[in-house]
Parts: structure tokens; sequence; C-alpha cells
């Protein structure tokens, strides 16, 4: 990563003017964060200073704007919070990039450094705590080490394997004065990510491609965080290898293209399931194998030979044994095995995706049931997909409404879907489709969220509201956690213990909406949706919220139930596809 060069002179000032001018050079544009005691210091020249801040309203906000911030434009997301409880809030949001491999820089205070240990008011062991779910973490109590650590933090996030990095200052640093002097020179020893993978591995990829007869791409976010749409299109057209995207790559290739099996997994379609366990050649690129994918660990690609490219070499062979593990950056190694594959002869591939044509065609994702009484909640986002641009970024939550919006949503191109993989985060929707609007501010961005996960973040509606950050955000309200009430419902024997929220009208999410700067709109009748859609595309002046009134025990099909096979997969209730009804 390359930062600009600030100046070669050394400049008295004290160790927040170090902070902010550092982030300064480092490029940064905005900060979400919250003053407290330990980070008041750098508040002050934070005043004076280029960067924006938007102050949220709690901290978890402030870490899933980063994130949605650095998503939606490939940039760091920076984040900041005060001592204890103020980091402590940053926690989630934290985990959750560390788990979906977002590069994003939290800045925390800490009580000065003679207090560290002493359980000093509003102390907390940040470092410590969030040593598991950081890329690497700083504690700086020298001010005149705080624009090598900023540095260095942005190098880190950024840089092989994207993830969270937390700069931790105690108060009294922040306060000192310092001899401050800009270099964006960074020194890791022994941080060295492989990004340009073995060309002998590259080379017998290619070999074993040209071998396969049933050979399928598996590409999840790594390809997402290389940018590497247009090198896989290039490749699929080369190759004709049907293609399935995990949940963190949905837009990395067309969903419109025949070629695109969809989603694969715990809710995926029937044809990419298909497709995994009936392959002889299983080529994961930028994907790591997750349990929501595998299902029944020993069951799963039976037949398959696995080529595993990620840059994380911790990755490669993890869950899954990989036959030739290729270590680099997925760009780069699909333009290289396009290279490579120029000199080999193919085998005929239309049996192959003939079948898993046949298994799309007969087996589409559940669409739900039309009734007049009720609205459906794929039809709902499905709707919002439709009248939509092509350009707009969509964020959700997590449970029911995020399955339904990964199946029924147009992605068609890559950088315009966020949303919580690997920590299944709820209330990550709102504050994350802000970052992206702040990000993009020219995009149009929805927010897909469930009344359940809406109810813990949606006070940052009022950052919106306040910032002129004009997100809509469409509550998909099935009055319950609706996730979690199908599996009491298909598991459980229907005892619904504790998952009624009884969002019918309380709250009110229109007057709550309306209280907190938004336009509040509702839709109970399908005659009403693409009104209140329209009306919301229509609003670009603030923040709009729409609570789509859905029916109760819709359920998200198809389903593998956890720890059992991907081929147990069912299509409804005690309903499976017919597997062998075509042979290969």
């Amino acid at each position: 990563m390359t930062h600009t060069v600030l100046s070669d002179s050394k400049q008295t000032m004290t160790g927040a003017q170090a902070l902010v001018a550092s982030l300064e050079a480092v490029g940064v544009e905005v900060i979400f964060g919250i003053p407290g005691g330990a980070i008041l210091p750098a508040y002050d020249p934070l005043f004076d200073s280029k960067v924006r801040h938007i102050l949220v309203r709690h901290e978890q906000g402030a870490a899933h704007a980063a994130e949605g911030y650095a998503v939606a434009t490939g940039k760091v997301g920076v984040c900041m919070a005060t001592s204890g409880p103020g980091a402590t809030n940053l926690v989630t949001g934290l985990a959750d990039a560390y788990m979906d491999s977002v590069p994003i820089v939290a800045i925390t205070g800490q009580v000065n450094s003679a207090a560290i240990g002493t359980d000093a008011f509003q102390e907390a062991d940040i470092r410590g705590i969030t040593f598991p779910i950081t890329k690497h973490n700083f504690l700086v109590t020298n001010p005149a080490e705080i624009p090598s650590a900023i540095a260095a933090a942005f190098e880190i996030a950024g840089t092989g394997r994207p993830g969270p990095v937390l700069v931790d200052i105690s108060k009294d640093a922040l306060s000192a004065m310092t001899q401050f002097e800009w270099t964006g020179e960074v020194d890791l020893p022994g941080y060295r990510p492989t990004v340009r993978p073995h060309t002998r591995q590259v080379q017998q990829a290619a070999k074993m491609i040209a071998d396969a007869s049933r050979p399928v791409f598996v590409i999840g976010g790594g390809v997402s965080k290389a940018d590497g749409g247009a090198e896989l299109a290039h490749l699929v057209e080369q190759t004709g290898i049907p293609v399935v995207t995990t949940l963190m790559a949905r837009g990395m290739f067309p969903d419109a293209h025949p070629l695109n099996m969809g989603m694969p997994g715990m809710h995926g379609t029937v044809a990419a399931v298909g497709a995994l366990q009936r392959c002889d050649l299983f080529i994961a690129i930028g994907m790591r194998f997750d349990d929501r994918v595998t299902g029944q660990l020993s069951t799963f690609a039976p037949e398959a030979k696995v080529i595993h490219c990620d840059i994380d070499p911790a990755e490669i062979g993890k869950n899954r044994e990989a036959d030739l593990p290729i270590v680099g950056d997925a760009k780069l190694m699909m333009a290289q095995l396009a290279r490579e594959l120029e000199g080999e002869t193919l085998k005929d591939l239309a049996p192959w995706t003939s079948y898993l044509a046949s298994l799309k065609e007969r087996y589409p994702t559940d669409p739900g049931d039309p009734t007049d009484d009720y609205l459906q909640p794929q039809e709902v986002i499905k709707r919002i997909g439709e009248l939509s641009g092509p350009d707009t970024i969509f964020a959700t939550g997590v449970g029911q409404h995020q399955m339904w919006a990964a199946h029924f949503l147009p992605h068609q191109k890559p950088h315009t879907w966020l949303t919580s993989g690997g920590a299944g985060t709820m209330g990550y929707c709102v504050p994350a489709a802000m970052g992206a609007k702040v990000g993009k501010p020219d995009a149009v961005v929805w927010g897909i969220d469930g009344d359940g996960c809406f109810q813990m973040t949606n006070q940052e509606l009022v950052t919106c509201a306040l910032n002129d950050i004009p997100v809509k955000i469409a509550i998909i309200n099935n009055e319950s956690l609706g996730m979690v009430r199908q599996w009491q419902t298909l598991f459980y024997n229907g005892r619904h213990s504790n998952t009624d929220l009884h969002s019918w009208r309380i709250p009110d999410f229109v007057k709550l909406a309306e209280a907190m700067g938004c336009v509040g709109l509702r839709a109970e009748t399908p005659a009403e949706v693409d009104m209140v859609i329209k009306q919301a595309l229509e609003i670009n002046d603030r923040p709009v919220v729409i609570d789509f009134v859905v029916h109760k025990d819709a359920m998200v099909w198809p389903m593998v139930a956890a720890g059992t096979s991907n081929s147990d997969i069912k299509i409804a209730k005690d309903l499976a596809p017919a597997w062998d009804e075509e042979e290969l």
C-alpha cells in the first residue's frame, strides 16, 4: 500500500495532532465514532481537519459503518471510540470484520499509561479482548510511535487477506508533545503476504481442469476482496465451467448468466448444492469451506478432487484437504490460470452443464405461495430489486430476509452486496448501509432488514438524518425472530419459545422512523408494494423506512438441516429433490 509523504521535516505537535496528521496522510476521508474522556484529546485537532467525522449513536454502529464503507469502496474503513465501554462496544463489529475479511482500522483511547492495569475508570484491556478477532493490534503509549503505528495499521488491514486492526492509544500519549515526521514507510518484519501464485501450481491446475468431466468454480468472498470479477468472467467464457457463488461472493458473477448455479449451502439452490455434490473437480477460489457451505464435512463433494486457492495459507487444508493448494491473490491466480489454459484442450462439458441446467429449471428457489391476504417476503424483496437501478447497493441484516435477499435480488455487479456472513451479526444492516452510502453518495442504497435486526441498531437512522445520508430501509416485518422461529417449527415441534416480537404495532415503525427524521411508509397488501417502493425511490433528501408486514410463517427453502449432508437438502418440509431423475 502506498502512502502519501506529508513532510520530510519534523514538526512539534501533540500526539493527538500527530494522530490526525497521520490519518490525513494515509488518505482517510471519513471516520465514524463517538468521543469520550480517553480519546477526547484526538477530537480537538479533528475539529480543524479535512477528515470528515460522523457522530454515530452507538459504537457498534461505528464499526459496522466502517465495514459498509470498506466493502462499497474497496478502501480501509475507520472507526473511533473511547476507552472501556466505548472500545468494548466496537468488539462485535471487529469480530464481524475479522470473519468476513473486511479492512477496517479502529482507533481507541486508553487510560493514562501509568494507570493501565489498575482498573482505572473506564479501563478495559481492549488489546487483549480483541487479540483473537483482529488481524493485529497495537497499544501506543509513546507519542512518537503514533505515526508508525497508523501507517502499519493501514498496511496490515488492507494487504494480504484484509481484516480489522486496532490501535489503542493512551490518553497521555495523545496529550504529550512529540516531534512528528511522516515518511509513510512501513517496516513489518515477518509480514510478507504471498500475493503472486506459484507458476507450477497454476500449470498443474490447468491440467487438472483439462482432465475433468464435471468441474465447478466455487467463488468466495476472496474474489470480491481481490476485485476479480473481470478475470472470473473471462475464465468462465474461456472454459464453459459452471459457477457457484457463496453468500459473500454474490454479484461477482452475474446471476443472469446461464452457467451461474447460484448460492450453495444450508439455504443454497438445488443446482448449486448438486454441482458441489456431483462434481469431480472442485475449484475453490477465495472461499474457506465454511460449515454453512459444506454441511456434514465427511459427505461433502465426495467424488471431487480439490484445487484450493486462497491468499491466506492458513485456510488451505483447514477444513477440507486440498489436492492442489495455491497460495496467492485470487485475481492474479485467475488471470494466470486463463493464460495456462490457452494451451489445454478441455473435455466436452455439455452433459455436465445440461444436468445442472435441468436442476436449475426443475428446482427454482421457493418464491412463496401467492395470497391476497399477506405479503410474501420473497416477492417484496424481488420487487425492490426489480424496481431499483442496476447500480443499487444492497445491505442486509441476518436471518430469513438475508437468505431471501441472497436469492431474489438481482446480483449482477460486484461490490453491490453487503452482508454479515461468518459472524451472522444481527444489527449489521442499518449502519452498514449508512457506511456504504457515505462511501458511494451517488448510489441508491437499500437496507433489507428484519424487524428483529432493525431494533438492534435502528438508532443510526438519526445519524443518517442529521448527516444527509439518505439510505432506504425495507423492514421485512414478520413479527418474530424469523429464522429461529423456522427452526422451532421444524425441529422443536412448533414450540415458539421467545421468538414472537409482537412487532405488529409495537413499536410502530412508521412513527419511529418519523421520530428519527426519516420518512415512514407501510405496505400490508400486495397492491401497496410497488407503490411504496416507487415512493421511496423518489425521496432522496432524507432516509426512508418502509414497514412491509409479511406472512409470519413464511420459510426459507431449500434447506440443509445443520449437521446433515448436503445430499439431504429439502426443497420443502419432507420433500427432497429427485437427484436421479436424469443421469449424468
